[in-house]
């Protein structure tokens, strides 16, 4: 595991989006969920809880609701995304501290997401932080093969010509971390909060592929800035 001191010479810091670069108390990623969960009702003809539960089987067991959605039930998944992204980006707000973190952080910024660019787009305007990151690698860029699956790990790296013993990954949800450490990365888990944590969010087995954990972001990383 690299120290504070040695992470200030990482070359590219691959961030998650979502409950990652702004915090899942906002309410962003709950509204998204219900656009999922009417989305399933719709398509599926059925009642909101047992939409939610059939939402929730996809998840658990394609890694995301729309793979499941494309796989069980032919969805076309730009339809998908244009729908559950139709939420209010206002309930994301500029995160001064952060901004400023970012700014100051040497090194390669790309956003790993298992969204969609147009949200990703969204809601770094809102934040402010836009022009800090070289790119967005999305759920379609990964073929729709969401994370944690290893596929789109190697192919953000090649993308992006990311060397992995150079790279840090951030993200809320550790089992996502794991692929990124077996790749060689460093990785940081973004935590929501040590009482609420989901349970899809939280670590598998011993979890020795989270190198470092974080309940505050911006704080975080003015702590590897001000380690060097």
């Amino acid at each position: 595991m690299k120290t504070l001191e040695q992470l200030r010479d990482t070359q590219t810091w691959v961030f998650d989006l979502d409950n990652t670069l702004y915090p899942a108390s906002c309410g962003l990623m709950s509204e998204v969920s219900s656009r999922m969960t009417q989305f399933v009702a719709e398509r599926l003809n059925l009642d909101r809880e047992p939409a939610l539960s059939e939402q929730k089987r996809m998840f658990r067991e394609y890694g995301t609701t729309l793979r499941g959605l494309m796989n069980d039930h032919d969805v076309d998944p730009t339809h998908f995304m244009d729908y559950v992204h139709d939420v209010d980006y206002a309930l994301v707000k500029p995160l001064p501290r952060l901004t400023n973190a970012l700014r100051q952080l040497p090194g390669r910024k790309v956003i790993f997401t298992n969204a969609s660019t147009s949200h990703a787009e969204s809601v770094l305007r809102n934040l402010g932080i836009d022009d800090l990151f070289e790119g967005i690698f999305d759920v379609a860029a990964a073929d729709y093969i969401p994370k944690p699956n290893p596929k789109p790990y190697e192919m953000i790296t090649a993308r992006h010509n990311i060397d992995p013993r150079h790279a840090v990954m951030l993200e809320d949800i550790a089992p996502n971390l794991q692929p990124a450490a077996e790749m060689g990365m460093t990785t940081v888990w973004v935590r929501y909060d040590i009482k609420a944590d989901p349970y899809w969010a939280v670590p598998d087995g011993d979890a020795d592929y989270i190198h470092h954990e974080t309940e505050d972001l911006a704080s975080w990383l003015e702590t590897v800035l001000a380690a060097a």
